[in-house]
């Protein structure tokens, strides 16, 4: 049986198409119950509702200064649709305790770069400024620390002669789209970590445009 994820976005969720694409199929493990958005005309909320997905918008900003009040909200909207895990894809928002202990385990993201280090954001401006030689993406559990929690996969790509942050952040896109539906995989059959990125290398995605 499939078990039921929810995505967040704030965004048009590039990330969030390539779970999308991955669910379909029907030997995937998960599938999407929920893209849950916290801006009302996310762009990705119209591209969910197109694959025949369910989608919610809760803003934030009714909320004011109360994000737990908003969380809330967010969770009981997830639970409503029988969500086990969540996926963030491009939420732009910093989750508190509330939200991240409701989720503990079972709540993913993932960070354009090689975790640990260059935590964060702008991060494909600081590996070219760094001198970094490898740069990637990393998903891992959500915890109370930001980028901080457990790595479940990476994938690399190598840092090229003239890239600019452009260059560079499209070419880990192409890997994120890759590695994120592997690795939300790997966790929910309970396969060891490095099963996501061997899934990625053996049965690789087509990029999400």
């Amino acid at each position: 049986m499939k078990r039921k994820v929810g995505i967040l976005i704030s965004g048009r969720g590039s990330n969030m198409q390539a779970l999308l694409a991955a669910a379909a199929a029907p030997d995937y493990p998960a599938e999407v119950a929920l893209v849950l958005s916290n801006v009302a005309d996310a762009p990705g909320l119209a591209l969910a509702a197109a694959a025949g997905v369910a989608t919610a918008a809760i803003p934030h900003k009714p909320f004011g200064r109360d994000r737990a009040a908003h969380e809330a909200a967010l969770i009981e909207r997830l639970e409503a649709a029988g969500v086990e895990y969540v996926c963030l894809a491009g939420y732009m928002r910093v989750l508190t305790p509330l939200f991240v202990r409701h989720y503990a385990g079972r709540m993913l993201n993932i960070h354009p770069s090689l975790l640990p280090g260059l935590e964060g954001v702008d991060t494909h401006a600081r590996a070219l400024a760094a001198g970094a030689r490898l740069h990637g993406c990393t998903v891992h559990l959500v915890t109370e620390d930001l980028d901080a929690g457990p790595i479940l996969a990476q994938a690399a790509v190598p840092v090229l002669p003239g890239d600019t942050p452009d260059t560079l952040a499209a070419r880990v896109l192409v890997q994120e789209h890759r590695l994120y539906p592997a690795a939300l995989a790997a966790l929910i059959s309970g396969a060891p970590h490095w099963a996501a990125e061997t899934a990625v290398l053996a049965n690789p995605l087509p990029p999400v445009a």
